[in-house]
Parts: structure tokens; C-alpha cells; sequence
């Protein structure tokens, strides 16, 4: 997808003024590739989950996934809610679980992150990039780009790549 293209289709889904103004001038191809913000990529491809050419709503949350699984380190030994959501996620992707399932496990992780007000809420993130089969994959991109951190934001985006395909 040509420059043009690509901003006209960010410009439509209402990406955010940031990423149109870092996309701006870049293919599809060139932005996906030199990307270091894992929700950005997410959240496009939440948006355009099962159109040709585009990931399937269940690829992208086993992505999101794989980001929320790194926010791990910061969960409190013992504390099993938030690895049950993603594993629970991971699952639905599969066909292994059902959305209500999910959104429980989810709701469980993220209650648990409340009350123990974990560092800079990285298990939360976890929770909830996890319970995105729940909801729409915009909230997995969301919840895996907070759950990245600035600092991490180009090892999730490598995650993301490695997970996802578009066909620029």
C-alpha cells in the first residue's frame, strides 16, 4: 500500500494524530517494517482483522498476547489471575474457550491488579491485552502497547512482526 494510501486508511479508522503524523510519506510496507510501537501495529491490525490481506481477529489477540506475556516479570510471585487470562485468550484463539471465559479470566486478572496496585500497572496491562478476545483487538493494541513501555516498545514491535503479517 502506497504512502497516499495508507494515510487516507489511517486518516479513516481515526489512528491517532501521532501515528498519522509519523506514517506520513511512509508505504504501509516501510511504516510495518521500522515500527517500534507494538500498538500502533496492534491497533491496525485490530481495525483491519479479517480483510484480505490483513490478520485474523484471533491472530491478532494471540499477538497481543505475546506482548502482555513479557508485562509477566511484574506480577507478584504466587499471583496466577493474569497468565490464566492470557493463557485463557490463547486458548479462545484456538477455539479452545468461549469469549465468556475469557472476559471472566480477564475481569479476575484485572481485579487482582487493582487491589494489589501493581509497578506502573504492567500485570494489569497483561490483564487486559489478554481479555482483548473479549473486546475488540483496538483494546488488545492498547493494552499491549501500554503494557510495552516506551523502553520496550521495539521488542514488542519485533513480537508483533513475528506474529503478524500484512500484506504491504
Amino acid at each position: 500500500m502506497r504512502a497516499k494510501e495508507f494515510q487516507a486508511l489511517l486518516v479513516s479508522l481515526n489512528a491517532c494524530p501521532e501515528a498519522v503524523r509519523w506514517c506520513k510519506g511512509k508505504s504501509l510496507a516501510v511504516a510495518w517494517r521500522t515500527s517500534k510501537r507494538a500498538d500502533w501495529m496492534l491497533w491496525l491490525c485490530g481495525n483491519m482483522a479479517d480483510k484480505p490481506g490483513w490478520p485474523t481477529r484471533q491472530q491478532v489477540v494471540f499477538a497481543a498476547c505475546a506482548c502482555a506475556r513479557t508485562a509477566l516479570k511484574h506480577v507478584p510471585e504466587g499471583e496466577n489471575r493474569p497468565l490464566a487470562a492470557i493463557e485463557t485468550a490463547e486458548r479462545w484463539t484456538k477455539g479452545e474457550a468461549t469469549l465468556q471465559e475469557v472476559r471472566a479470566a480477564a475481569g479476575a486478572a484485572g481485579d487482582a491488579a487493582w487491589a494489589a496496585g501493581w509497578a506502573a500497572g504492567d500485570a494489569g496491562d497483561a490483564a487486559w491485552a489478554a481479555g482483548a478476545a473479549a473486546g475488540a483487538a483496538g483494546a488488545a493494541a492498547w493494552a499491549a502497547g501500554a503494557a510495552a513501555g516506551a523502553a520496550a516498545g521495539a521488542k514488542m514491535s519485533v513480537l508483533v512482526r513475528k506474529h503478524l503479517k500484512v500484506r504491504a
